[in-house]
């Protein structure tokens, strides 16, 4: 690494005299006029920055090499904060770029840079560090770069490579700021720690590995959206034990949007049920004996069903007249399934609206006399 004037003074070259060697110099371009005098210049800001900046270990590790190393993300992590916090940044530039191929597919890079150094009154120093790097792709450039900036950080501002670099004032208190970037990158690396052993584990399964831990998951590593739970209302219908459970399953089909063919395919299960209750019904009221089956029964019964039919002297005691509070529920179902069916979510506002009582109180008469005008208007589908 040498340091370079940014304007060398090139004085006259005498004939007789022999050509001196170059030698390295230290130039120091001032602050522009009008800067405040109680501004730090940058040779100051550098020894601050070196009193604040934290050691960085040999954190990282190459394994096809097999050998640790520093990262340059690593030092401008450590760096970041020391150098805002004391008004302190770099310029770079390229200043020679040489390239040439390697192999078959590699390219073989070398760079000189040049860092200008800037302190918070303006002035600044020059360094120069040469940069090399060799890649399979076109990051060579990159990697020439990243090397010289790492090194031109290390070098410059003597960052610490351990613990032990840094005073035992510096390592019990350090700044707060700079404890934030500590942590920081102790987070980074348990982050790197964890991306290792899940690349390990899925290259121990046989999945494929990514490319870089910084790269988006490949389409082996998405995980399948999970399928969202839907209610099989067919079969909530085939299940339903009375009129009441139905209408109440219609509707939330219909509130979640259930076309009309699906409607219709739930009211014909109803209608299908609803028809082998009735003609269950018939039949257990029927006076027909085991042996004696009417016509009307004959075409719906098998020959077992015939012969677990009730008697004539056991079907009277099957007959009883239904309570009125049985009635004006079974009302009350077979309106709210009107009212489904009709889209009619007011049911109970408009019902105590034409009766001025709650529909819980009406009788199976009004709810009868109620559900017909429904169906009248056109509900019944």
């Amino acid at each position: 690494m040498t340091v370079t004037a940014l304007h060398p003074a090139s004085p006259a070259a005498s004939p007789s005299a022999e050509p001196e060697a170059p030698r390295p110099t230290i130039v120091y371009s001032p602050a522009p006029a009008g800067a405040a005098a109680d501004l730090p210049r940058v040779f100051q800001v550098i020894h601050s920055v070196m009193k604040d900046v934290m050691p960085i270990g040999k954190n990282q590790e190459n394994k096809q090499q097999n050998y640790s190393f520093r990262g340059v993300d690593d030092a401008m992590s450590a760096m970041a904060g020391p150098m805002r916090a004391h008004g302190c940044f770099i310029v770079p530039e390229v200043i020679e770029h040489h390239q040439r191929p390697r192999g078959d597919k590699g390219t073989h890079t070398n760079i000189k840079m040049l860092y200008r150094i800037f302190g918070p009154a303006g002035d600044c120093i020059a360094v120069t560090i040469p940069g090399e790097a060799m890649d399979q792709a076109d990051k060579s450039t990159n990697k020439a770069m990243s090397a010289a900036l790492k090194y031109m950080l290390f070098q410059v501002f003597m960052i610490p490579v351990d613990a032990r670099s840094v005073d035992d004032s510096d390592r019990d208190q350090p700044p707060a700021e700079h404890r934030a970037e500590r942590q920081q990158g102790q987070q980074r690396r348990q982050q790197r720690q964890q991306n290792n052993q899940q690349r390990n584990q899925r290259q121990q399964g046989g999945q494929q590995p990514r490319r870089s831990d910084r790269a988006e998951p490949g389409p082996w590593e998405q995980k399948a959206p999970a399928q969202q739970q839907r209610r099989d209302y067919l079969a909530e219908a085939e299940r339903a034990d009375n009129p009441h459970q139905f209408a109440k399953i219609r509707a939330a089909a219909a509130e979640n949007g259930a076309p009309a063919e699906f409607l219709a395919r739930l009211d014909a299960i109803d209608a299908r049920k609803r028809q082998a209750t009735q003609q269950s019904t018939a039949g257990a009221r029927c006076g027909c004996g085991p042996r004696e089956v009417c016509e009307q029964c004959r075409p719906s019964t098998t020959r077992q069903e015939r012969q677990d039919r009730p008697s004539a002297q056991q079907a009277p005691r099957m007959e009883r007249a239904k309570d009125p509070a049985e009635e004006a529920a079974e009302a009350e179902n077979a309106l709210r399934l009107a009212a489904s069916r009709a889209n009619l979510p007011t049911l109970d506002a408009d019902f105590q609206t034409v009766y001025g009582i709650p529909l819980e109180q009406a009788t199976a008469q009004q709810l009868n006399t109620f559900r017909a005008k429904i169906e009248a208007a056109g509900g019944a589908q």
